[in-house]
């Protein structure tokens, strides 16, 4: 096990589900799904911090096994304390080679709050 591996904690992700409101329109739910281990590492850089600054909020790495397949806008929650993270970029963008001899890919993230 890689020390990577070692400071990966049980993540969530949390799925949108559209359902009718019988009145013709539809209700949005969030739903959990399925579990798994992500490093969740704030960006402290110097433009993650002027970032911040300027309203944007908190700026996340994510690094995940590669079949975890985080995507674009997907929502999970770190189970360790509950907070919620939204995706801003898409995991094939990085990932390890093939011939790596462990691997991971990234995202990037920001906290979120589930619409109500």
């Amino acid at each position: 096990m890689s020390l990577l591996q070692e400071y990966m904690e049980p993540c969530q992700l949390i799925e949108k589900k559209r359902v009718p409101d019988g009145e013709g329109g539809f209700i949005t739910n969030w739903a959990d799904g399925a579990e798994f281990k992500a490093a969740v590492v704030c960006d402290t850089s110097m433009q993650a911090r002027t970032a911040e600054k300027q309203g944007v909020t908190s700026l996340y790495t994510v690094t995940c096994e590669p079949n975890a397949k985080l995507e674009y806008h997907d929502v999970f929650r770190r189970l360790s304390d509950g907070k919620i993270f939204r995706c801003t970029s898409d995991g094939d963008d990085v990932k390890t080679p093939k011939r790596a001899t462990f691997q991971f890919s990234q995202v990037t993230a920001e906290e979120w709050e589930l619409p109500r």
